[in-house]
């Protein structure tokens, strides 16, 4: 029998109740069996099995049925819409036997949100303060008690928020008779309508031949990355263009400045040649200087050798003659170091050594006569 619900199942072999999960089994002996099939949250409690002697005897066991976890939509958020900046209670209400540990994740195991550097949070109530787009996202509740199966729930959170615009590049140079490429990029949320337009305001139309609008969204999802070709550009299509956002938070608008610029030109570079000037290098007057050694190599030998005044000069000892040739050879060595430092020019060296032997010629006849 169900001792707490006081309520007799079976007597011997029949079944009194008339509950059809239940039967009874007997070994033919001294064992009966009590069966449940699919049992249910009801059926937890003490059974009693009796046996009627003269002293009746009794035992007891208990049944505990487990409950795997449930999670009760009507008492858990649904899908939440909340403007950027704001704060959002997210909640999940769980039931089940033993009673359930609720745990917050994001889908894709990202950080839960700014405020919470966190992996995975505990808890019915997850609260997001101060939310940004980037806490916009699918939230997962999960239920776990330890049996199983664990169940969970996934929770959408969509910001919304007015576009914004970034130019990458808000002044584009390009020549004429060549193609370019204006670009810009929005978030916005929900989503936008984005379109191009010239400086007075009409919009540009993808016609092909002379205009090609690209728009590739996400990731994420919020993010469009809007791209304007333009072809052999001529004078005409230098100027502003704007690419416009829209959506019902608000809109704005981005300018790009399209301007000519001319390519270098590929002449090849002037050559210069440099001639270096040939500076004579000496420094003295080589005439003077010789004419002056003369003089005195004329005036010693006088002194040296003559006897009376008006005689002729003749050498009287061999030893002189050879004082000509060294006073000769220190002229050349004179010479030959004049002729040294100049800059090095052959005509100039040769010059001035023909110009030394005459020298040297003329001063021998004259004092030989």
């Amino acid at each position: 029998m169900h001792f707490e619900q006081s309520a007799i199942l079976t007597v011997q072999n029949h079944v009194i109740t008339r509950n059809p999960r239940i039967s009874m089994s007997h070994d033919k002996h001294t064992t009966w069996s009590l069966h449940i099939e699919n049992v249910q949250e009801e059926d937890k409690g003490r059974y009693m099995c009796q046996i009627n002697t003269v002293a009746a005897k009794t035992q007891f066991g208990y049944l505990n049925v487990v409950v795997p976890p449930n999670i009760d939509d009507a008492l858990s958020s649904s899908d939440v819409i909340v403007r950027e900046g704001a704060s959002v209670n997210l909640t999940c209400r769980a039931s089940g036997k033993p009673p359930p540990t609720i745990k917050w994740r994001r889908d894709g195991g990202a950080q839960l949100s700014r405020s919470k550097n966190l992996q995975e949070w505990e808890g019915e109530v997850m609260e997001l303060p101060k939310i940004s787009r980037l806490d916009m996202g699918a939230y997962l509740c999960i239920a776990n008690n330890s049996v199983q199966p664990a169940v969970s729930k996934k929770i959408m959170v969509s910001v919304d928020f007015p576009p914004q615009l970034v130019i990458p590049h808000q002044l584009v140079g390009a020549p004429v008779g060549s193609s370019v490429t204006l670009e810009c990029v929005t978030e916005a949320h929900p989503a936008s309508l984005n379109y191009w337009a010239s400086e007075r305001g009409d919009m540009i139309h993808d016609n092909g031949a002379k205009y090609k609008i690209e728009t590739q969204v996400g990731p994420p999802k919020y993010k469009t990355h809007m791209k304007l070709h333009i072809r052999e550009i001529a004078d005409r299509d230098f100027g502003i263009y704007k690419c416009i956002s829209k959506n019902p938070r608000g809109e704005t608008e981005g300018t790009i400045r399209l301007y000519a610029n001319h390519p270098p030109t590929t002449s090849p570079k002037p050559t210069t040649s440099t001639t270096v000037p040939v500076v004579p290098a000496v420094s003295r007057d080589p005439l003077r200087e010789l004419g002056g050694k003369n003089s005195n190599n004329d005036n010693q030998s006088g002194s040296g050798t003559s006897s009376s005044k008006g005689s002729k000069h003749s050498p009287t000892n061999t030893n002189e003659i050879p004082t000509y040739g060294t006073k000769t050879k220190n002229r050349d060595n004179k010479m030959s170091q004049v002729a040294a430092t100049g800059s090095g020019c052959p005509s100039v060296e040769v010059s001035v050594t023909l110009f030394i032997l005459l020298t040297t010629i003329i001063c021998h006849i004259h004092d030989w006569s």
